[in-house]
């Protein structure tokens, strides 16, 4: 990066490059560095520590967290994608220590929630797209080049493989992998490996629990509740009812459970 310069305003003691765009609107804190070319629009909202390379767009109405990067090209709260958009007022929001490389690509949301929202400790590698409408949650990683249509709501800790598209309102839960190029178009449980095209299910991500410091009573519950739900030949509806009545209700087997049970979409099965 080029000598970065305080401005003549003296943003709050941020540091802004000579050539940035700020607009007079923007709220920087403290120890936020702005990078040269990069240009931060109306209603714009950096928290302290963030650093924003050079290049970068952040066009408007977006809030960025503390000590997040922002590397160069990344793009960020520009209008939705989608047809039914009509100007209305909305918003991007992303939380704490989250890291978006290169060229992604992240739309404010719609008239239909009024937000997009990616969470705290999120890695967002080169070239993601996050439509509108979309929420992710914390520690969740996106792969090189994952692109998602509007309203994909991803939950905690989930990893997606590079080159993977997701479909419009599909649901990803907590801890569930998925490998690359796999094409996402039905809810992927929690706590589960998928990928393929067309996807399917490869048994627990216990790579991933057993690193996040899952119980030996939970890895063995929720292997249980797999077992029945996807290896047993029941359908969904017996498969929820059998789990519910032979594996111990843990909290993270009622999640598996109640996501699926409240799947729209459908779930991708093994």
């Amino acid at each position: 990066m080029s000598e970065v310069k305080v401005d003549s305003r003296e943003l709050t003691k941020a540091r802004v490059h000579a050539t940035a765009l700020v607009d007079a609107g923007v709220e920087l804190a403290p120890e936020v560095v702005v990078g040269p070319f990069s240009i931060l629009g109306p209603g714009v909202t950096v928290g302290a520590g963030t650093t924003i390379g050079p290049h970068v767009l952040i066009e408007r109405d977006t809030t960025v967290g503390r000590n997040c990067r922002l590397s160069y090209g990344a793009v960020l709260g520009t209008d939705p994608q989608d047809l039914k958009y009509k100007g209305e007022e909305t918003v991007l929001e992303v939380g704490d220590r989250t890291v978006i490389r290169e060229y992604a690509t992240l739309n404010r949301g719609t008239a239909a929630s009024g937000s997009t929202v990616v969470g705290s400790d999120c890695l967002l590698m080169a070239y993601t797209h996050v439509a509108h409408d979309c929420e992710i949650g914390n520690h969740v990683v996106l792969s090189n080049a994952v692109n998602m249509a509007g309203h994909v709501i991803i939950e905690d800790w989930a990893v997606v493989g590079g080159l993977s598209p997701i479909h419009q309102f599909v649901r990803i839960g907590a801890h569930a992998f998925i490998g690359g190029a796999s094409r996402v178009a039905q809810d992927v449980p929690p706590y589960v490996r998928m990928a393929g095209s067309p996807p399917k299910l490869y048994g627990l991500n216990s790579v991933g629990i057993n690193r996040r410091g899952f119980s030996e009573e939970v890895c063995r519950a929720l292997k249980l509740a797999y077992q029945i739900l996807f290896q047993s030949g029941l359908n969904v509806t017996q498969g929820l009812e059998r789990a519910e009545e032979e594996v111990e209700q843990l909290p993270e087997v009622r999640h598996l459970l109640t996501f699926i049970r409240s799947s729209e979409r459908g779930i991708t099965v093994a």
